[in-house]
């Protein structure tokens, strides 16, 4: 018979290298999700140990088990609930104490655990010595594996107690002992509880009695049902109050460290003087009151230029398959099935193809950014990016630890707004959550790479940059505004974050990382933006005025029309047309969709060229997507090599010849199709002002729905309202502006 599988637990702080060692156990062997119910990501792997199917889950970072996020809450009830069999409690060898109070709560839930000493090489070189076997037996016997994750240091090992632990079934449970009078409380409510069966078999009782004397308000929020309980836990803690003048929490938290420093002060041997470490002597520089804002500001400039302009080469190459071989092979099929002409073939070409493929071109851009910023992530220094920023934060009142929530916003501002749920006062949630949208997600990146690539050029990643800056100031001013007016009387919060050490980022991770974030894109292209595509494509097909489906100017068309009744409304910030106001709204659906629209849009307004000649072959397309591949290859190369140069000439009076391996004229490179139509509507200036819009206006639908769930509906109006309202005049500012300056005009 085949044996069941069991399910291994890994819990851990945050930055303690546990994903890393994830990986490391299961390899490419993952399905990443959502915990059901819930928005925070959900990691399961799985390995074979002598036959044993073993499935891994890795558990949200947390420092403690107390429902004080729901990263926490998910946790424990996992482990509660679901009853693993055995918990890997990541560790940080460099800081045992900090991270052994996670273990103490594992611990108090009577669960088989398995002690990795993670990172033990940055505890030996910071001359900690640890031994792991006088920790395990202070520890009851409990395995500690001493491990190194991201080189697979003791992995085999961490395999060996997992098989072990799945083997004996049985635990030897560690009782942690606190000071008379708490434990005789402890003792008398554990009691009651065991006369309780629902609740004796849910929970384990002592540990239950723990919660209900620290006041845990989820606990007591699903115990409605049992009030005699929480009046004799209430009563409880009164006592406990009275006898020591302490609430029992803190003598809870006290004893757990008293524990710890009982298991830490026989296996743990320090240096004499504390070793000052590279990640000190680094944080000196890269973290300094004055030049940290500067370097911050330097690394992400470094960022946007590798976005912009190293992925170019590929972006045009993927542009030039799509619209040219893929294009052709399509109308080619649908000749050879008696449909050349129809409508269906209409819908294909203009509405699949140059909808959904308008956006895919542009996943070399954004892998370009996910990789650069996995590579920032795994190395440590996006931690010290909202340590930097904390001074800024604080002018809008709010710490350096709601930066976080705004770095993610880079990415996605889905994800970004769930991030706020990293913070524990509603204040701070509900003001980062509103300033999270003017973060410049990576929908957003696409426009800025059109427009910038048709009107600068290779000056494409200062457009960029800039409206990445743009966005931060904006948020900036807005938080002040609210500081000052809605959050008034809103007290300062502390900022405690723990700085991982620095490291070489592993690139296998970073890949992974990439790849994860990248396909996520690609599958909401192939579902959201499809659909989309399809029903512009049916609004442009479907005559307003004259004209029959599928044989109708666009500008006639019923989307042609209700864009045309909108459009006035920007003619005072340059784009007044019924193209620029059709691509806005359907950004509203997803940012991605303002390309592919502009797509669908100019193909359609497209005049036929007559063909003076034959159609390539299909071994010509192939010979063409070849070699056009090796050149893109090259040029990319080429750009990653001039972002030295370009960094450099930053500096005024300072020129660095740029590389050119293949002897181009960057003015005579060919520029894509939506480019080219985007010089014959717009003027410079017109085209950073439509930028500026689509920076600060309303976030997509899915982020406005992510809103709605967070905060309730009228914040999110309050949000939709003040970002037109931004944008709009952001926009019509540049525009008046630069007009009467005289610039891109």
């Amino acid at each position: 018979m085949v044996a069941q599988p069991i399910t291994i637990a890994m819990a851990g702080n945050p930055n303690v290298g546990k994903s890393t060692l994830f990986n490391a156990l299961t390899g490419a062997r993952q399905h990443v999700g959502n915990w059901p119910g819930k928005t925070v990501e959900k990691k399961e792997g799985r390995l074979h140990l002598d036959g044993q199917d073993v499935i891994v889950v890795d558990l949200p970072g947390t420092y403690s088990l107390t429902a004080y996020s729901s990263e926490e809450v998910i946790s424990r009830d996992f482990i509660i609930n679901e009853q693993p069999g055995a918990v890997v409690a990541v560790v940080d060898a460099a800081n045992l104490e900090r991270n052994l109070y996670l273990v103490t709560q594992l611990l108090e839930l009577e669960v088989p655990v398995i002690v990795a000493l993670n990172m033990s090489d940055i505890a030996r070189s910071r001359g900690l010595t640890i031994d792991a076997s006088k920790l395990s037996v202070q520890l009851n016997g409990m395995p500690v594996i001493e491990t190194v994750g991201n080189s697979g240091i003791g992995v085999d090992a961490l395999k060996a107690a997992i098989r072990q632990v799945a083997a004996t079934d049985t635990t030897n449970p560690v009782t942690i002992r606190y000071m008379p009078v708490l434990e005789q409380e402890i003792a008398q409510l554990t009691a009651r509880i065991q006369t309780i069966p629902d609740l004796a078999r849910r929970y384990r009782p002592r540990w239950l009695a723990l919660k209900l004397l620290e006041a845990d308000e989820d606990l007591i929020s699903r115990l409605q049902a049992h009030r005699t309980l929480l009046q004799h836990a209430e009563a409880a803690a009164s006592r406990i109050e009275m006898a020591t003048d302490e609430d029992a929490e803190t003598l809870i938290t006290d004893g757990r460290y008293s524990f710890i420093q009982t298991v830490v002060s026989s296996a743990l041997t320090r240096p004499r003087e504390a070793l000052e470490t590279r990640s000190d002597q680094i944080d000196r520089v890269l973290t300094h009151r004055l030049y940290g804002v500067p370097i911050f500001l330097l690394l992400m400039w470094v960022v946007f230029q590798f976005t912009a302009n190293v992925s170019a080469p590929f972006l045009d190459w993927v542009d030039g398959v799509i619209s040219g071989p893929l294009a052709r092979w399509a109308s080619a099929l649908m000749g050879a099935v008696g449909l050349g002409g129809s409508w269906v073939e209409a819908l294909l070409v203009d509405g699949v193809i140059a909808g959904v493929g308008g956006v895919l071109v542009f996943v070399p851009v954004l892998m370009s950014l996910y990789l650069a910023i996995g590579i920032l992530e795994d190395s440590g220094y996006m931690a010290r990016a909202a340590f930097v920023m904390d001074r800024v934060m604080r002018a809008m009142g709010l710490h350096g630890k709601s930066f976080l929530p705004m770095l993610v916003g880079f990415g996605c501002t889905v994800p970004a707004v769930y991030a706020t749920r990293t913070l524990e006062n509603e204040s701070d949630r509900k003001l980062t959550g509103f300033l999270v949208t003017f973060m410049s997600c990576g929908a957003r990146l696409p426009v800025y790479v059109v427009i910038g690539a048709a009107f600068f050029g290779a000056r494409a990643g200062n457009l960029i940059f800039s409206m990445y800056l743009l966005g931060i100031g904006v948020a900036l001013f807005t938080g002040w505004a609210l500081k000052h007016t809605v959050y008034r009387n809103k007290p300062p919060q502390p900022f405690v974050m723990e700085l991982p050490p620095y490291r070489v980022p592993r690139l296998r991770d970073v890949w992974r990382q990439t790849w994860e974030r990248t396909s996520s894109f690609v599958r909401k292209a192939g579902t959201i933006i499809l659909a989309t595509s399809v029903v512009i494509w049916l609004l442009m097909a479907l005559p307003a005025r004259s004209g029959s489906l599928n044989d109708v100017a666009p500008a006639d068309s019923v989307f042609g029309t209700i864009s045309d009744t909108i459009s006035p409304v920007f003619a005072p910030a340059g784009f007044g047309n019924w193209q620029a106001t059709g691509s806005l709204i359907t950004g509203f659906v997803a940012k991605e969709v303002v390309i592919g629209t502009m797509g669908q849009i100019y193909a359609g307004e497209a005049e036929a060229v007559p063909e003076t000649e034959a159609a390539p072959t299909l071994m010509a397309d192939l010979t063409m997507i070849g070699t056009s591949f090796v050149e893109a290859s090259a040029l990319t190369f080429q750009e990653v090599v001039n972002i030295v140069p370009r960094t450099v000439n930053l500096v005024p009076g300072v020129h660095l010849a740029e590389a050119n391996f293949l002897g181009m004229d960057a003015e005579e490179e060919d520029t894509t199709t939506l480019e080219a139509a985007l010089t014959q509507v717009f003027t410079p200036l017109a085209a950073v002002a439509f930028t500026v819009f689509v920076l600060l206006y309303t976030p997509c639908m899915v982020t406005v729905a992510a809103m709605r769930q967070e905060f309730g509906a009228r914040f999110t109006l309050y949000q939709i309202g003040y970002t037109f309202a931004v944008a709009w005049l952001a926009a019509v500012l540049v525009y008046q502006v630069g007009t009467l300056l005289g610039l891109g005009v």
